[in-house]
């Protein structure tokens, strides 16, 4: 196996990891508009992730970062073509986060009800982006023979593309509802338990349909296997939550994403960025990737830096493990 064989790998790990841990957080600003009745309420939702939420968003710059510098030809082409969709997901997040350490700086109805719709929608629009984005990486997009895009916005709103878009969107709500069970306490959890199993009702449906498009259209062997198994997980987590199993059925939405997103990069390999045009000019892991010895240092740095990123955060989720409910939010706030 080649080095840019493995750093493909690499990268794959590191957008599954960053659509496990934002995926519930992207699930929970949904929620704050779908589940929480007050503001209360909804300070308890935000309140689960307030810890963890900008952790999670590590993974996307050391996935970002990655593929600037392990594939060059493949970041330039895809933060190109995708400007617009990709900016819009950079303003959501940036907002997003001024949203939660800004809400409770006033006590003003107007200012922080404000804030709130800042977190929903800068929740909801990321969610539902990154599958169109990724929609279209795996569908393939127009590259010439430079290997530059050469489609315009519009042609990203294909329909495998939105109906990505709303995988992702359900999936990570889904996941998000798993999670508010899984932390909170009383009424909240209870019909936390029961906005999930509508919603993985509805995440089935969706995702049985793009996962198999996708299989049709692309897949091979491997790929069917890992689109069983999501299809599997999601299912036990439906399970899981009905017996009101809430740590088994997040595990298992958590196992629906990875063996999903799993599933996206096993019909991509070895392209990283297919052409509609011409086969002949999709970007691969060769002709995409940067030097043998640019990948060689990478491979060193990573192997002694990553190890230590996942035990900090997993110390960070072990610190704030318990349980919170309303009895617990200040009449402050």
């Amino acid at each position: 196996m080649e080095l840019h064989d493995i750093w493909f790998i690499l990268i794959a790990v590191l957008w599954t990891g960053y659509f496990f841990l934002e995926g519930f957080d992207f699930g929970i600003g949904v929620l704050t508009k779908l589940l929480a009745r007050d503001r209360r309420e909804r300070r308890v939702l935000i309140n689960t992730i307030g810890p963890v939420w900008d952790g999670n968003e590590v993974w996307l710059l050391s996935a970002g970062g990655a593929t600037f510098a392990a594939f060059p030809e493949w970041y330039a082409t895809l933060f190109s073509g995708f400007y617009l969709p990709l900016l819009l997901i950079l303003v959501c997040l940036i907002v997003r986060g001024v949203a939660f350490e800004y809400r409770v700086k006033r006590d003003e109805e107007r200012w922080q009800r404000n804030w709130e719709h800042a977190i929903f929608w800068c929740s909801l629009l990321p969610a539902f982006l990154w599958g169109v984005a990724f929609g279209n990486i795996v569908h393939g997009v127009q590259i010439d023979a430079h290997k530059e895009y050469v489609g315009s916005v519009l042609d990203l709103l294909n329909p495998y593309a939105l109906l990505g878009g709303l995988v992702t969107l359900s999936l990570f709500t889904f996941h998000g509802a798993v999670f508010a069970s899984l932390k909170t306490l009383g009424d909240i959890r209870e019909r936390a338990r029961r906005t999930a199993t509508v919603l993985g009702l509805i995440t089935a449906v969706l995702a049985v349909g793009f996962l198999g498009w996708t299989q049709l259209d692309k897949g091979d062997t491997s790929s069917l296997v890992a689109m069983i198994v999501a299809v599997l997980a999601l299912v036990a987590g439906l399970v899981m939550n009905r017996l009101g199993r809430e740590g088994w059925s997040f595990a298992f939405s958590g196992v629906t994403i990875v063996a999903a997103v799993a599933m996206l990069f096993l019909t991509l390999f070895p392209n990283v960025m297919p052409s509609s045009l011409n086969d002949s000019w999709s970007l691969t892991v060769s002709n995409a990737s940067s030097s043998a010895y640019t990948l060689k240092i990478m491979t060193w740095c990573a192997g002694i830096a990553t190890p230590v990123v996942m035990l900090y955060q997993g110390w960070t989720y072990w610190v704030f493990r318990k349980r919170i409910g309303t009895q617990h939010i200040a009449d402050a706030h």
